[in-house]
């Protein structure tokens, strides 16, 4: 039997499709830790996945690096290591929200 799934709402719906990318990778940020609390592996991986694949490869070597960190941090969560890749993307989020100027 399938899980019901959530209907999103049209003003959610458009609450997302209003967010800059900015606010897209924090929201990311926060889908991966609300799973890890859960422990959903599933969820956990496919925040690392939706990360991995925003990544600007030609913005330089610091795509590069946070492309070994989300790599990283997905062993983590295989290994069942959730308290290391929460550590990793904990400290990420803050750095980058810091960095978007929304702390």
């Amino acid at each position: 039997m399938e899980a019901p799934t959530k209907a999103i709402t049209p003003y959610l719906e458009q609450e997302v499709f209003s967010w800059s990318p900015e606010q897209l990778i924090l929201k990311t940020y926060d889908v991966f830790l609300s799973a890890a609390k859960q422990r959903d592996i599933v969820r956990m991986n496919r925040a690392l996945v939706q990360l991995m694949e925003a990544l600007n490869f030609e913005a330089g070597e610091i795509a590069v690096r946070l492309y070994r960190l989300y790599e990283y941090c997905q062993r983590c969560v295989w290994e069942r290591r959730y308290e290391e890749a929460i550590t990793i993307i904990q400290g990420l989020r803050e750095a980058w929200a810091e960095a978007f100027g929304f702390d």
